[in-house]
């Protein structure tokens, strides 16, 4: 089943957090499994100051943020030379005393675009949305002044997500947790619930016919209706550090699968639906499985995911309805994950990008090289054969065999 709310112009590209259907899957055929010895063909690269919001690909266009002192920028860039086609530049200064800068002060949310335009979320939660083509701005709304949402120790880092008119985004205030806004004006036209804000980012399932909203938070897991933001049903889910980053990831046999550092750990919870509700069973939780802040894929009937937080490190695939390990692999550092071919590009957290192919029975690596330096944490993005990355102050192109 696929994550709904994206238009079928926009599969193929990479419009979003995760790609076309936010699972973080590409389109892409015919990878080769050698490279060449010094590693993929550079196509192009460039400073880009600090963040980690991802790298979404629209139109014959790049588009994401960057921190640059003072200012936040939203950035479009040719994907073929990387040269800057526009910026839109404004204020956001951070306050010391509300943020721990430990890992930097960059934006962590990943910019959204439908129907011309970009809807792009700073650190200090500001959302802008602005014109496609341009970068001119068609509205603004502080997310955490406006709804009194609270500020999370990291930085704000929900990425938009789109359904039908509506741009849904976390805030965590009281009686407006989640909250909807008309694509066209900013409008708000639901706000719902008391969760406090997270780090994840909604996606939108489909259970036994339903759509429905889910909202992975600082305590719990919900789901909503997403036309009105009313209740469905929700599942506690806490670590002790309040971490909960990791987009869950939903598949077939309406099971769900989330993950969190710490105490959290992993579980798989199971929905059905009778008449207008909405049964959650848990089939597992382990502690031997916590994806700190980079994400999972589901792959016919198993999860695979980097485990590690403070930690031994490792990574596995599990079985998704008896949470049984079919193998954990020690030799990667943290690692973000896309799928395409068959086969897992993994960017580890010291640059390394690795091309695997991961079976129940084992993982078969193929090919790797050295592309970025230590924070490398932003998922790369692929579109064709063309992979687009970066770490903490460059982001680069290149073309894979």
């Amino acid at each position: 089943m696929l994550w709904l709310g994206v238009t079928n112009a926009s599969l193929g590209q990479w419009p979003q957090w995760g790609g076309p259907t936010r699972n973080f899957k590409a389109e892409t055929k015919d990878l080769a499994i050698c490279w060449p010895e010094n590693g993929p063909a550079l196509l192009w690269r460039r400073p880009l100051g600090d963040g980690y919001s991802s790298i979404i690909v629209h139109r014959n266009r790049l588009f994401t943020m960057y921190r640059d002192e003072e200012d936040e920028v939203i950035i479009a860039l040719s994907p073929k030379t990387g040269r800057t086609v526009w910026e839109h530049r404004y204020s956001a200064p951070v306050s010391k005393e509300d943020f721990a800068r430990r890992y930097g002060i960059g934006p962590r949310s990943t910019p959204l675009v439908m129907d011309h335009r970009i809807y792009a979320i700073g650190f200090n939660g500001t959302l802008h949305c602005l014109d496609e083509h341009t970068g001119a701005s068609r509205w603004r709304i502080e997310l955490l002044d406006r709804f009194g949402g609270n500020k999370t120790r990291w930085g704000y880092a929900c990425s938009p997500l789109a359904h039908h008119n509506l741009i849904i985004v976390f805030t965590g205030g009281r009686g407006a947790s989640v909250v909807a806004l008309e694509a066209d004006s900013g409008r708000v036209i639901w706000k719902r619930h008391d969760f406090k804000n997270s780090y994840a980012s909604p996606i939108l399932i489909d259970v036994d016919g339903e759509q429905q909203l889910v909202c992975f938070m600082t305590h719990e897991i919900a789901g909503l209706d997403p036309n009105d933001g009313r209740l469905k049903w929700r599942h506690p889910h806490e670590n002790q550090w309040r971490n909960n980053v990791v987009t869950p990831v939903w598949g077939a046999g309406n099971m769900l699968f989330l993950s969190s550092e710490g105490h959290g750990g992993s579980r798989v919870l199971k929905l059905s639906r009778r008449g207008t509700k909405t049964n959650v069973r848990e089939l597992w939780h382990t502690q031997k499985l916590r994806i700190s802040h980079r994400n999972a894929i589901r792959i016919g009937d198993y999860i695979y995911g980097s485990h590690g937080d403070f930690g031994p490190r490792s990574f596995d695939a599990v079985h998704v309805m008896s949470g049984e390990f079919a193998w954990r692999n020690r030799n990667f550092s943290k690692s973000g994950l896309v799928w395409a071919d068959g086969k897992f590009l993994m960017l580890d957290e010291d640059g390394n990008l690795t091309l695997a192919t991961a079976t129940p029975e084992k993982l078969t690596l193929h090919a790797k090289a050295k592309l970025l330096e230590h924070p490398a944490w932003t998922i790369p993005t692929l579109v064709g054969h063309h992979l687009y990355l970066r770490d903490r102050k460059v982001i680069m192109a290149v073309e894979l065999p």
